[in-house]
């Protein structure tokens, strides 16, 4: 069998799968609950492993590989707060309050939850808006680390292997809702894994073990070897906190806790996020040693995909671009998802006051999701950026807008509508201006975005009237609902 019937095979089994299981979520959905949020009736397992595909998506695998290979092995310090911060801390301070507050306040979305909680329309609609708009922008991120590694292992042009990633992904999200994303991101999770350990032996034993690849980094640019090296702490510390805190902010990964059966499913699955995320230092370490094998790349996010190809047999380089396009394909599913419930549920039903039936707000969320991966699509196939600058910016964007209230949200009974506002209004568009800057000082607009959100929030918070008593015991006082 030839090098390109093995990935034809391989992917087209691959997919077949993804559509399958799309199919069958289908028949489970009776209400928008389930196409939004499973019904909340998902697993410890299934929940936590999603999350996982989720997070370090082909973003990760391509776009970590792409800096690793810029900056070498200081960027391991990246993956390792992603699992401290973005995985264990996420699911302990997160995970049992959002399950209980959302099933309190009976809402399945992070704008949801800010329209109930502070009983403020203007912030549903605004973090709805937000949201929306840079998911958008991430998911364009996605699409291109697809798009590069089909382009690189399989000879396939750019724009024909971003079609094939979309369409696969939009037909089985608009058909299966909340249920089809995470079980195929609950087996994405699996194939990803797979992949990056077979790279990772294979590239390993290529360069002769990991203190042979040092010694060569070294022998490049010492920087590629130290801390914060060629990167310098600004960078590093800036990315490192995107990639991390940044996700206590993003509505898809958020999603996974509303969606929980119930609280004890954070027994196991904080014990299972945490160790699957540990595969998320594997690209970065790929990359570097890719620097040492292939030093003269036209572009970084080359360089997983061609360090696969020249250290895998046909049959492991089809298994590990199946596990890119399952990180992908999870990431992107996720974030169709909670973008088409934003506008359906917090736009139009909520912010518009539009009176939807189930069966209309199902087909609504289906209408939506479509449009939203043909507009991010349209944009990948003309992308501007890298794909980790692409993912930075939307990140940064979302998380400066949510992350602070839907903390404080959780934890502060002081927490007022007008300090909310004020957060996010302050927070987006301090990102934005510092970005719009150049970075100044060589320090992410998320950085500064977070300090100015943090700072409103408190102070326009303590400035303003607290909300009733009776509104703050519909919120912290349990009910029997929270189990």
């Amino acid at each position: 069998m030839s090098e390109s019937a093995i990935y034809a095979f391989v992917l087209v089994l691959y997919m077949g799968l993804l559509v399958v299981v799309g199919m069958l979520a289908s028949r489970r959905m009776r209400s928008s609950e389930d196409f939004i949020a499973g019904g909340r009736s998902v697993g410890p397992w299934v929940t936590s492993l999603s999350y996982v595909a989720a997070y370090f998506s082909s973003v990760v695998i391509i776009g970590g590989g792409g800096f690793g290979y810029r900056f070498g092995l200081a960027t391991i310090w990246i993956a390792a707060i992603n699992v401290l911060v973005g995985c264990t801390l996420a699911w302990i301070v997160l995970g049992r309050r959002v399950r209980r507050f959302t099933s309190r306040l009976g809402v399945l979305t992070v704008p949801g939850f800010f329209g109930e909680r502070f009983r403020s329309r203007e912030a549903r609609v605004l973090a709805a808006a937000v949201v929306a708009l840079f998911l958008i922008i991430y998911n364009v991120s996605i699409l291109k680390g697809m798009g590069h590694a089909f382009e690189v292992l399989m000879g396939m042009p750019y724009v024909a292997a971003v079609l094939l990633s979309a369409a696969i992904i939009i037909l089985y999200v608009s058909l299966g809702g909340y249920l089809a994303v995470v079980w195929t991101g609950f087996f994405q999770a699996w194939v990803m894994g797979v992949g990056l350990i077979l790279l990772t032996i294979a590239a390993l034993n290529a360069v002769g073990g990991m203190t042979a690849a040092s010694i060569d980094l070294a022998s490049i640019d010492v920087g590629l070897v130290e801390t914060p090296g060629a990167w310098g702490w600004a960078g590093l510390v800036s990315f490192a906190l995107i990639t991390s805190l940044g996700v206590w902010g993003m509505p898809q990964m958020v999603a996974r806790f509303v969606s929980m059966r119930d609280v004890r499913v954070l027994r196991v699955g904080t014990v299972v996020v945490t160790i699957g995320g540990a595969m998320a230092a594997l690209p970065y370490i790929n990359g570097a040693i890719a620097r040492v094998l292939h030093p003269d790349l036209t572009s970084s996010d080359l360089a997983i995909p061609t360090l696969t190809k020249a250290v895998l047999s046909p049959w492991g380089a089809a298994i590990f671009l199946a596990g890119v396009v399952a990180a992908g394909m999870s990431s992107f599913a996720a974030i169709l998802l909670t973008t088409s419930s934003a506008v359906v549920r917090d736009v139009l039903q909520k912010g518009l006051g539009r009176d939807l039936t189930e069966r209309q707000a199902i087909r609504y969320g289906r209408v939506v999701s479509v449009l939203v991966g043909a507009i991010s699509l349209a944009i990948a196939l003309r992308p501007p950026a890298l794909v980790l600058v692409l993912m930075a910016f939307a990140s940064a964007a979302i998380a400066s807008t949510c992350l602070w209230p839907l903390l404080f949200g959780l934890y502060w009974r002081r927490t007022t509508r007008w300090g909310v506002l004020a957060s996010m209004i302050s927070g987006l568009v301090t990102t934005l201006v510092w970005m719009g800057l150049g970075s100044p000082f060589g320090l992410h607009g998320f950085i500064p975005g977070l300090g100015v959100s943090l700072a409103a929030l408190v102070a326009v918070s303590l400035a303003t009237p607290r909300l009733s008593a009776e509104e703050l015991d519909r919120v912290f006082s349990a009910t029997t609902s929270d189990a």
